[in-house]
């Protein structure tokens, strides 16, 4: 390493460590602020970078996490942001994939509001159970391929997700379209943030809090979560298993999306793998913002 290089990863470090000491001291004042507003010690480290040199604070959620994805054969990633917020904090090297059955809670919503009343079984038995016939039939319901496509797309859209579009027919014909939706663990975080400011979706999250215990691993092992679960093979058949929802937090509830694509291809690993990451977020939850519906 050459010597001015050299004196800019000092340089680099020793920032770091004075912006890591003020957030420390100003966090021992007392200062209060809100959920939404207030610079955790976690916000500190996943933002402190400087070029290649990525710093991360002994104990915190992105130190575990660095260390979690070192010892994972895959690749994993995790966002978050409080419910309410314009920011999202993001971990690891995974960043996009189908949605498979996470999409369910925005067709579940549009399906809801298209009949309101109608289709309690499916839409129950779409969330807790991930059932994918009453999913389709949610899905039929709505209208012609991209009559479907175009209501859940106006859901998405409504939680801040500008960008995730939903296909009207199956690119794979062994899977439902809209499983297939391509959808960002960033876009997919935006959404969850809002989900609860949403007309209407309260019935859809009061199902996220009921999902069968077979289900109940990953973020289903977080009291009080809130969430929804998908998983599902590439055309070579290795898994990719991720979930999303709301947790609670300090001042407020923190929307999570995370995901896992394990080298073996198993579901299996893919859940335990979750079951991992579910730990580390539980073990420092009260880092993260949190927050709630700004209107």
């Amino acid at each position: 390493m050459s010597a001015d290089r050299s004196g800019r990863v000092r340089a680099a470090i020793g920032c770091a460590v004075l912006a890591a000491a003020a957030l420390l001291t100003s966090c021992a004042t007392g200062t209060n602020v809100s959920g939404t507003d207030e610079t955790t010690i976690t916000e500190a480290a996943a933002r402190t970078e400087q070029h290649d040199l990525s710093y991360t604070l002994p104990g915190t959620l992105a130190a575990d996490f660095a260390e979690l994805q070192a010892s994972t054969r895959g690749t994993i990633g995790l966002a978050a942001m409080p419910v309410g917020g314009t920011s999202a904090l993001s971990f690891g090297t995974w960043s996009t994939g189908p949605a498979w059955s996470t999409i369910k809670v925005p067709l579940v919503l549009a399906a809801q509001r298209r009949a309101p009343g109608t289709n309690t079984y499916a839409a129950t038995a779409a969330i807790t159970e991930s059932d994918n016939t009453a999913a389709d039939a949610l899905w039929q319901s709505l209208g012609s391929g991209q009559e479907a496509a175009s209501a859940v797309e106006a859901v998405l859209r409504e939680g801040g997700d500008t960008t995730t579009t939903v296909p009207a027919t199956r690119p794979r014909a062994e899977h439902s379209a809209f499983g297939q939706a391509e959808w960002s663990l960033a876009d997919q975080v935006k959404f969850a943030s809002e989900l609860p400011c949403l007309s209407g979706s309260a019935g859809v999250t009061s199902l996220m809090a009921e999902i069968v215990p077979a289900h109940r691993w990953g973020m289903g092992s977080i009291a009080g979560a809130d969430f929804k679960g998908g998983w599902g093979p590439d055309p070579s058949g290795g898994y990719l298993v991720r979930q999303f929802g709301l947790v609670d937090g300090p001042a407020g509830q923190v929307a999570v999306a995370f995901a896992a694509k394990p080298d073996s291809g198993a579901f299996s690993d893919g859940m335990q793998t979750l079951n991992r990451m579910a730990a580390v977020l539980a073990a420092h939850l009260r880092e993260l913002p949190s927050g709630k519906c700004r209107r």
